[in-house]
């Protein structure tokens, strides 16, 4: 599916399903994650942060899959590790969800990730 349709959708949803590679198994894991959509950068948010299985995953392939209910396209995933970038990231998740509910299910706040669209 074109990118244009994958974006509309990312523009109403605040869950998509992202698929990675296992780094031992080399199989395809996918999970629903929160995301922020700003411009062509979809962000993510390890929820335990660089203890996150799938971010763990991403730093040995960083090939990743986003579907947005049906609508998905492939990207190349680029960790976000400098303090103020994750800060600002951390920001914009909360201004999403609120500040309660990422308190609530994010527990470390020490990376993130980007993909361009």
């Amino acid at each position: 599916m074109k990118n244009s349709e994958l974006k509309e959708r990312l523009a109403r949803y605040r869950q998509i399903k992202l698929s990675v590679i296992g780094r031992k198994s080399g199989k395809a894991i996918s999970m629903p994650v929160w995301f922020v959509l700003e411009g062509q950068s979809l962000f993510l948010l390890p929820v335990r942060g660089s203890h996150t299985q799938w971010y763990k995953n991403v730093l040995s392939n960083p090939s990743i899959r986003v579907d947005a209910r049906g609508s998905q396209a492939g990207f190349q995933a680029t960790p976000i590790t400098h303090p103020n970038a994750v800060k600002s990231i951390v920001e914009k998740f909360r201004e999403k969800y609120g500040a309660k509910d990422v308190k609530k299910y994010y527990s470390k706040f020490d990376v993130a990730v980007l993909a361009e669209l």
